[in-house]
């Protein structure tokens, strides 16, 4: 009876590995099936993954179809298609990379206007985050940043194609990024002011001006810098820029007492 264990393991090693051959032959068998089919049903069912609005799914059948047939009408369309999986399933930076990809491989797609609107979507969220959307002004340096990519991205898009029908709603969403990134700076701005860092928040006031010259917050960040004037004791320059400000605004009421709904959403220091 001891003898019979010995016995059966060469049996129980035999079947383990006709297991793994039958499980391998399979896999190879599907995979030939798979290879069969051709690029419009590949995208067709991705396609369908994409308006089903499983992302990760369509990504996915994406990515095979782009893999078997890398030329092609299709293989051109799967990529922007991916891309806007991408950006939906958020993930953001696989998405740029696949619009950048496109924009270098097909810079003469009839489409490509729709992959420099894309990108400027992607980092247009990126900037509208659930932080930044929480507590403005202070996620200022990763918002900045992805604010500004959505801002050039836009840009580029209306100075490429002019005549593109994503450019209206590109130039909305210009206005907008510009407003907040000159408001952010305005909330970076009195931070030094309330620090005593007179000469930081007048710069941080006059870099408002010179790049956001349309912005709401150019009255902020004159009344920044005429307020900062006045604590370093120059009285002249403090009444030069409250000229400046009264004659471009009109008799502005700024009532320091009232915190900014920029400040009340973030109390702290």
């Amino acid at each position: 009876m001891r003898n019979c264990a010995p016995a059966r393991r060469p049996f129980l090693r035999l079947v383990l590995l006709a297991t793994v051959l039958v499980t391998v032959l399979a896999a190879c068998s599907r995979e030939e099936i798979d290879d069969s089919v051709p690029a419009e049903e590949l995208y067709e069912r991705a396609h369908r993954a994409l308006q089903a609005g499983a992302w990760p799914t369509a990504v996915d059948r994406y990515k095979e179809l782009t893999t078997r047939y890398p030329f092609g009408r299709h293989a051109e369309q799967a990529q922007l298609d991916m891309a806007y999986a991408m950006y939906k399933g958020r993930q953001g930076e696989e998405a740029i990379t696949t619009l950048d990809r496109f924009v270098r491989t097909y810079p003469t797609h009839p489409n490509v206007d729709y992959a420099w609107y894309l990108k400027g979507l992607v980092h247009y969220d990126q900037a509208m985050g659930f932080l930044r959307r929480l507590f403005p002004g202070q996620v200022v340096d990763r918002d900045q940043s992805s604010a500004r990519d959505a801002f050039m991205d836009f840009q580029e898009l209306i100075r490429r194609f002019p005549e593109s029908r994503y450019v209206a709603d590109a130039r909305q969403r210009m206005v907008f990024l510009r407003n907040a990134m000159a408001e952010q700076d305005i909330v970076i701005g009195e931070y030094y002011f309330r620090r005593g860092a007179y000469i930081a928040a007048i710069n941080r006031a006059e870099h408002v001006i010179e790049n956001y010259p349309q912005a709401p917050a150019n009255i902020d960040a004159l009344d920044l810098m005429a307020r900062s004037y006045t604590r370093l004791d120059l009285p002249e320059l403090a009444a030069d820029t409250r000229r400046v400000l009264e004659h471009n605004y009109g008799d502005v009421s700024l009532d320091r007492d009232e915190p900014s709904w920029w400040r009340r959403l973030w109390p702290f220091d």
